[in-house]
């Protein structure tokens, strides 16, 4: 097997555990929480659960595939993945990963409190307590695996990279390493995008959302978008996942 299909293959099989991860949801947690006129198909629970690993098993082949193809070209990597790929000791790819991964976990955990210490009193009652149910709905693997790794993956991996290239092919056409505006402008952009990617759930749990509540997912959310890609681009991909895990 090649370096290129073992290097695929690694970091697809930690982005599907994450998506595995999916199975431990209690679906009747989440039922029990959505609206009253939410309809909810009527089908088998591990029906729905089975079908939900489809979109995003294929959306992290993608990711994957782009970030292996694009991310050299722009100076990003994923140290730990590459040395197991090549069968070399990944220790020392990870060691310089980890301290910094744990402070910007820290200072991630850190702007998400004085976040909600700011715009939760500004919330509707109703809106703090769903949003704590829904918190405890979902199970630690879940969050720990799909979000500490398999988002990384789908938007650091794969989305941040392809922002970083595309940045680097219009404005300097490709020509000279990448300038620091293109990853700036790839983090920004691609953590604005995650922060978007919750207001579904958010619509879903409160049909009628206010603005402050909006702005609440947005900016807690985006929060570790911003610090895991600054992570992944000094450091390596490992590093963000450590910083949001």
């Amino acid at each position: 097997m090649t370096t290129h299909k073992k290097f695929f293959l690694i970091l697809w099989a930690l982005g599907f555990v994450g998506i595995l991860s999916f199975l431990f949801i209690d679906l009747a947690g989440i039922i029990e929480i959505l609206p009253s006129d939410v309809e909810v198909p009527p089908m088998a629970p591990w029906l729905i659960k089975g079908l939900s690993l489809i979109q995003p098993t294929v959306i992290l082949s993608i990711a994957v595939l782009v970030g292996i193809g694009l991310a050299p070209k722009v100076g990003l990597s994923a140290p730990v993945a590459e040395s197991l790929a090549k069968n070399e000791n990944w220790f020392p790819a990870l060691k310089p990963q980890i301290v910094p991964g744990i402070i910007g976990g820290v200072i991630s955990g850190l702007a998400i409190v004085v976040t909600a210490a700011l715009l939760k009193p500004l919330l509707p009652a109703e809106a703090v307590v769903l949003i704590g149910k829904f918190g405890n709905v979902l199970p630690l693997p879940t969050r720990f695996l799909y979000g500490g790794v398999t988002e990384e993956l789908l938007l650091r991996w794969g989305l941040m990279t392809l922002l970083a290239w595309l940045a680097w092919r219009l404005f300097q056409k490709g020509q000279g390493s990448p300038r620091s505006s293109c990853f700036v402008a790839a983090i920004l952009v691609s953590s604005l995008i995650f922060g978007i990617g919750h207001l579904p759930v958010a619509f879903l749990l409160f049909p009628h959302p206010t603005p402050t509540l909006i702005l609440f997912v947005l900016t807690a959310n985006s929060t570790f978008g911003l610090i895991a890609g600054y992570l992944y681009w000094k450091k390596g991909l490992e590093s963000a996942m450590i910083g949001t895990s």
